[in-house]
């Protein structure tokens, strides 16, 4: 599968499967409270797939799965005489702690998913790599970090895989506050050194921030072993398939992936035919193959014949049912605090706008994550759950932080905010939403096109 159609897919199950989620809590909830509930629908537009339930419920796959609502019956739109037990049905007729219940009934059941997620994350086992690093540069280097160490704690959290350590570098970086790394070298010596974001410059590009950084991962010696196969490429053609060993080309020996990576385009810059022996099982297979050449992005290109290396994990996070139940509740704080930092750090402005992210970059992180493997793809799930229970809580008209604000300002005041504040309101909501998506696009494109 390409990588556009992987993305365009990938996509697809990550929001049918949360926006089923988010919406099944205020259609449950709602169901609870006695609330006649109209219509459920994954996606807008044009239904695809409807039917009804025999509650009269029309359950709806619609044609742009952007999103999804659930539509309940109100009492101002009912048309006609009707008996008070069709009004009893009603949500605007309902008490105002049954709408609040129901209103945050969808960012609850994004929480609960992203506990789940976290949790079978963990049961299944994630693979990571120890947070040994490479020869520092840039920040790191000034701050003494040396080649070989393992970062063990990051402002007082415990790390235990190269991911949490990005991900906790990043946070400081983006917010240009110091970071305080404890590591142990490889003599098993401890020390703390202090990385000084804040005196990192304003307007890094995104894709730039990490080289300021200068921390890289250590390199792991890898096996002569396929773990990938490109489908467009000449291995792919000449019928070469994961698990292979290469054990020879042109004649010259193969130890390690390294000398694949050496050895091919020394070769095929002779002659782009290369004569390949591989060790599939128990059997020795001769196969030849013309190398192709690759654009690498600086004017330059290089010899490739379309294969990866086996990813040599050595940090899997793995843990049995019931250990993995604290750990999700762990997992889920850690992420909920780091989230709400970097609201925080856009709102004050101590975080650029380019960090936004829209649905292209979604996409390619569900893809990415999904060629990772299972439990990668249940930590990215997560996330997402995550952000959209978040982002759903903020008071802004429209999304369900909203409609508590309303009902909160109803149990203050002791009325329903008016008909017409609402709707203002509602405007603004969408115009607040429509900015933020137009802003994410944008920077997704930039992305794309740099």
């Amino acid at each position: 599968m390409s990588e556009f159609f992987g993305s365009v897919w990938w996509l697809i199950v990550t929001l049918g499967l949360l926006v089923t989620f988010h919406e099944f809590g205020h259609f449950i909830v709602a169901r609870w409270c006695g609330v006649k509930v109209l219509r459920f629908s994954v996606g807008f537009g044009k239904p695809l797939i409807s039917r009804f339930d025999r509650r009269g419920t029309e359950f709806v796959i619609a044609a742009i799965p952007l999103g999804g609502y659930v539509k309940m019956l109100e009492a101002r739109e009912i048309e006609g005489v009707v008996g008070p037990e069709v009004l009893k049905q009603a949500h605007d007729r309902k008490p105002v702690g049954q709408r609040m219940a129901i209103a945050a009934a969808g960012p609850a059941f994004n929480l609960i998913f992203t506990l789940f997620a976290f949790w079978l994350m963990f049961v299944v086992g994630k693979p990571d790599f120890l947070p040994i690093v490479a020869a520092p540069t840039g920040v790191a280097a000034e701050a003494g970090i040396q080649a070989g160490d393992r970062i063990t704690a990051i402002n007082g959290t415990p790390i235990d895989s190269w991911s949490k350590a990005i991900q906790k570098l990043g946070e400081s970086a983006v917010g240009r506050t110091d970071a305080s790394l404890e590591v142990t070298s490889a003599n098993q010596q401890v020390s703390t050194h202090n990385l000084a974001f804040s005196h990192l410059e304003a307007g890094i590009a995104e894709d730039k921030l990490f080289d300021r950084i200068g921390l890289s991962l250590a390199p792991r010696e890898r096996p002569a072993v396929i773990g990938l196969v490109a489908d467009d490429k000449p291995a792919a053609a000449a019928g070469i398939k994961v698990g292979d060993r290469i054990l020879r080309i042109n004649g010259r020996e193969v130890s390690t992936f390294a000398d694949i990576e050496t050895i091919v385009p020394e070769e095929a810059a002779k002659n782009p035919h290369l004569q390949l022996v591989i060790q599939r099982g128990g059997d020795q297979l001769d196969i030849g193959l013309d190398a192709t050449t690759l654009d690498t992005g600086d004017g330059k290109s290089r010899f490739v014949i379309g294969i990866g290396s086996v990813n040599g994990y050595d940090a899997t996070l793995h843990y049995g049912p019931l250990a993995a139940i604290p750990r999700a509740f762990a997992e889920t704080w850690d992420t909920t605090k780091s989230s709400l930092g970097m609201i925080k750090m856009l709102i004050v402005g101590r975080a650029g706008l380019e960090n936004l992210s829209g649905p292209i970059s979604i996409a390619r992180f569900a893809n990415g994550s999904a060629q990772m493997g299972l439990a990668w793809f249940l930590n990215f799930l997560a996330l997402i759950s995550l952000s959209l229970a978040i982002i759903n809580l903020l008071p802004i008209p429209i999304l369900d932080g909203g409609h508590l604000l309303y009902y909160l300002i109803e149990l203050i005041k002791g009325s329903p905010v008016s008909e017409r504040s609402q709707i203002a309101g509602q405007y603004v909501g969408l115009m607040m939403l429509v900015a933020l998506m137009g802003l994410a696009f944008y920077n997704d494109i930039l992305r794309l096109i740099h």
